[in-house]
């Protein structure tokens, strides 16, 4: 993903609320499988860490986009964006 690419989702996401959040138990099943219903969803979520979880946000993304095969867009402080392009009907059209 180039640069101008991730600018345009960090611009989609900032009027977004986060719909996941890890804490103290870190990452489940049922939060995995919440990320990916919500990507096949909407394509773009953001997330948030809570201070009593046992990793960073960027690790805890990192994990959530290995497992439901999404690119990290943005970490900052406790908050991720993760993004999956649908193949059909995409919503979101990257620039080149």
């Amino acid at each position: 993903m180039t640069s101008k690419q991730r600018a345009y989702l960090r611009s989609l996401c900032n009027s977004m609320d986060p719909i996941l959040h890890a804490g103290k138990g870190g990452i489940s099943d049922a939060m995995i499988k919440q990320a990916d219903d919500a990507l096949t969803a909407r394509e773009l979520i953001k997330g948030k860490v809570l201070e009593t979880a046992p990793a960073t946000a960027r690790e805890i993304a990192e994990e959530i986009a290995a497992a439901v095969g999404a690119q990290v867009v943005q970490v900052v402080g406790r908050t991720f964006v993760l993004f999956r392009q649908r193949e059909k009907d995409s919503q979101i059209r990257l620039p080149k």
